[in-house]
């Protein structure tokens, strides 16, 4: 199916409830939970959702979702995810992809990670603009929604060996993750060259003097970057 067929199916406002919720999940979703949060029946959530994945917008399974096995457990149901396949529609065409790839292809052969990621994180703070830094987790995650990034606020094992909320090393702190990456095609053929500048865009868009930091960890089908409080906010 053509992207702009694809991208035609979501017109029907049930349609796109149903893709953005599972979409916006990140993990498998039953047709029950689907139909719930849409607000519809489950047979026409079950419609609806197989329209999507006969679109490519969305890939289908099945599992049981009470987490028994053997006699007794019951059917597997099907499950919804998100498609890894990229959509896009450019009217006219436009192949601004090839431009950013051989853009990114020059940059790594002249060693131009340092310039890159200076250039990046002056077009962080221009977006900013006069606004302060980021005043905590919750306004990072408006300002990352708006870009596109797709985060969510998570618990996460220090890694660092510093104290937790609870003062105790290794307890459970909270990371703003980001489920995708607005420059996901070019950053798969040049990862460290486009993962750096990520950070540094970010670096300038939410602050660095401020009480949340941006920082490496990648996670596969995520951004290679997190947002936590800074180390000066948890002192």
């Amino acid at each position: 199916m053509k992207d702009i067929d694809a991208i035609a199916v979501l017109q029907d406002p049930v349609r796109r409830r149903l893709y953005e919720y599972v979409a916006a999940q990140g993990r498998e979703v039953g047709r029950n939970e689907a139909a719930e949060a849409a607000g519809v029946a489950r047979t026409l959530a079950a419609h609806h959702l197989d329209r999507l994945t006969e679109a490519g917008l969305l890939e289908s399974g099945s599992r049981r979702l009470t987490g028994r096995s053997g006699p007794g457990a019951g059917r597997p149901a099907k499950v919804y995810t998100r498609a890894r396949t990229e959509r896009s529609v450019s009217l006219p065409a436009r192949d601004y992809r090839t431009a950013a790839e051989l853009l990114a292809e020059a940059a790594e052969r002249a060693g131009l990670d340092a310039g890159l990621c200076a250039a990046a994180r002056r077009r962080g703070e221009a977006l900013r603009g006069s606004a302060a830094p980021c005043a905590g987790l919750e306004e990072a995650v408006e300002v990352l929604t708006a870009r596109g990034y797709e985060p969510h606020l998570e618990g996460a094992e220090s890694t660092h060996g510093g104290k937790g909320p609870e003062g105790e090393a290794g307890a459970a702190v909270p990371v703003v993750r980001m489920r995708n990456c607005p420059f996901h095609a070019v950053a798969e053929r040049f990862p460290p060259l486009v993962c750096g500048m990520n950070l540094a865009l970010l670096e300038g868009l939410l602050g660095t003097d401020g009480p949340v930091r941006a920082r490496m960890d990648a996670r596969p089908g995520e951004c290679c970057v997190v947002v936590e409080a800074s180390k000066n906010n948890n002192d």
